[in-house]
């Protein structure tokens, strides 16, 4: 398990892959999002993207499984106070996923001895090495006890 002071500036961590099909996509969408672009492969043609795309939602779901399977293995797990998240673009039926990580900062807190904030950007990646999903993450991480 890793605290506070074992992350460091530029430090980097990768996950392991996820393999996405269209049943997995539709899945998702009939009970998270069901819009036509995520439910429908041949409605999904005439939409904003051209062909059946995972929701959003879906490639962030992904992307939380990957970090919790691979990624940092923080103590007391992956805890948010906050998250800045975009899709550069549309993650597709075959795409492989994977989570690549670096660390930014690292702030003590001045209100509590016993956490800090830890930046982190988390790029989801294609097969082809391309960004389907950049997320900058705060991260409450827990000190190393006295």
């Amino acid at each position: 398990m890793l605290y506070f002071e074992d992350f460091q500036p530029g430090q980097t961590f990768i996950t392991e892959t996820h393999a996405l099909d269209a049943a997995q996509i539709k899945k998702f969408a009939r009970e998270f999002d069901p819009q036509p672009a995520h439910t429908d492969e041949e409605a999904a043609k005439s939409t904003f993207f051209g062909g059946l795309a995972a929701s959003g939602w879906h490639t962030a779901s992904i992307t939380m499984r990957l970090l919790l399977q691979g990624g940092p293995q923080i103590a007391g797990g992956l805890i948010g106070a906050g998250n800045d998240i975009n899709w550069p673009r549309p993650t597709r039926p075959g795409d492989v996923l994977q989570v690549v990580c670096e660390i930014l900062t690292t702030t003590p807190s001045k209100s509590r001895n016993d956490i800090g904030i830890v930046n982190m950007r988390s790029e989801t990646r294609n097969q082809r090495g391309e960004p389907v999903q950049i997320m900058l993450s705060k991260l409450v991480v827990p000190r190393k006890p006295a």
